[in-house]
């Protein structure tokens, strides 16, 4: 009698934890679905980049998505492959070095690669004037390293390429003007960086069938038992 009440307290205790396993996915998906129907963030007064990082240093992460404005020339441009936008979108992005002082410079996702060439003007060698939208650097590649192509959106890949400070992170453009006007181009929508829960909703709702499920089939081990011994 001990030995079996030893066994039930067990399989009920195994099944105890599965089913708990099950609630805390079912609570990441609701969050995770609560995350993805929550409006986006309004955009703000731009401040000036010098003010929100400074280089050489890493990105506070209050900061991230926070609007900015620089002020700079382009000194190098890059193509930065399969990157996904705000709406899940893949695509080939412009992305140029930004020198915004004597010494330091960030990198700018300017719009889509294959719209570079669209602008009536020679932005390269123009003082722009920035305004965007500051984001901490990614950690995954897209694409392998090559002769004007970046892995990812982080000055770490280039430092070998320049003598310039370099920010960590990158700005996504909202706006940018020349003396002479503003540069008309499409512009890339912002990937939401709110959604900290991976995975999916509908995955997550699996994991809760399978825990549970399996809690099941631990309940049911017993019964089974004695049906298979009679």
């Amino acid at each position: 009698m001990v030995k079996k009440f030893f066994e039930y307290t067990a399989l009920v205790l195994i099944a105890a934890v599965f089913v708990g396993l099950g609630l805390w996915q079912l609570d990441r998906a609701r969050d995770l679905k609560i995350i993805l129907n929550a409006p986006a963030p309004a955009i703000t007064a731009p401040v000036a980049l010098q003010v929100l990082a400074k280089p050489r240093t890493a990105l506070d992460t209050a900061v991230d998505s926070k609007t900015i404005s620089a002020s700079g020339f382009y000194v190098a441009n890059f193509k930065a492959p399969n990157q996904v936008d705000g709406t899940g979108v893949v695509n080939d992005w412009e992305v140029a070095l930004m020198q915004v002082d004597t010494t330091a410079a960030i990198l700018v996702v300017r719009g889509l690669w294959s719209e570079r060439l669209n602008e009536p003007q020679l932005s390269m060698s123009n003082r722009i004037e920035l305004t965007g939208i500051l984001r901490a650097h990614q950690n995954e590649d897209r694409a392998l390293n090559s002769a004007g192509v970046i892995s990812r959106l982080d000055s770490s890949v280039i430092v070998g390429l320049t003598d310039l400070d370099l920010y960590d992170g990158y700005v996504i453009a909202v706006d940018e003007k020349l003396r002479d006007g503003d540069i008309s181009r499409a512009r890339v929508t912002p990937e939401m960086r709110t959604a900290r829960i991976p995975g999916f909703y509908w995955q997550h709702i699996s994991y809760v069938v399978v825990w549970w499920l399996m809690a099941a089939v631990v309940l049911y081990l017993p019964i089974y038992r004695r049906r298979v011994a009679h």
